[in-house]
């Protein structure tokens, strides 16, 4: 539980760091942001693995980039169902995507299943090996 909310956040922070960097995407609040996060997360789950079995022919024909306009897409409609986000353009969505998917990918690469921050613990065993 304590991953979901952290996930969470991290969500909100990227969609928070998307509309500072993307002149087209606007969010009023941060409750509007952690509403957006929320809502996200759900068309994420539910909405996004159906939008990439039914476009895979284009998406493999694309090397995978045809996923950022899915993403594109689904932060759209967060647009058109959150009053306070608002989203200009397809090319602002495009943009906002790429951000938000980079950040986010950045941020929840170091947080485990329960939330809390993994790291690999090294030690030398001489030579060239590490264990």
């Amino acid at each position: 539980m304590k991953g979901l909310i952290v996930r969470w956040f991290f969500l909100t922070v990227s969609i928070l760091s998307a509309s500072y960097l993307v002149g087209g995407i606007h969010v009023a609040s941060f409750w509007s942001a952690i509403l957006a996060a929320a809502v996200l997360g759900f068309l994420n789950a539910f909405f996004r693995p159906v939008l990439l079995i039914l476009t895979l022919p284009l998406n493999l024909l694309t090397l995978g980039l045809f996923t950022f306009v899915i993403n594109a897409l689904l932060l759209m409609m967060v647009s058109g169902v959150i009053g306070g986000v608002s989203v200009d353009g397809f090319g602002s969505a495009l943009l906002g995507s790429l951000i938000i998917s980079v950040v986010s990918w950045l941020l929840t690469s170091f947080i485990g299943g329960r939330g809390t921050v993994q790291y690999i613990d090294l030690s030398h065993k001489g030579g060239n090996r590490w264990e």
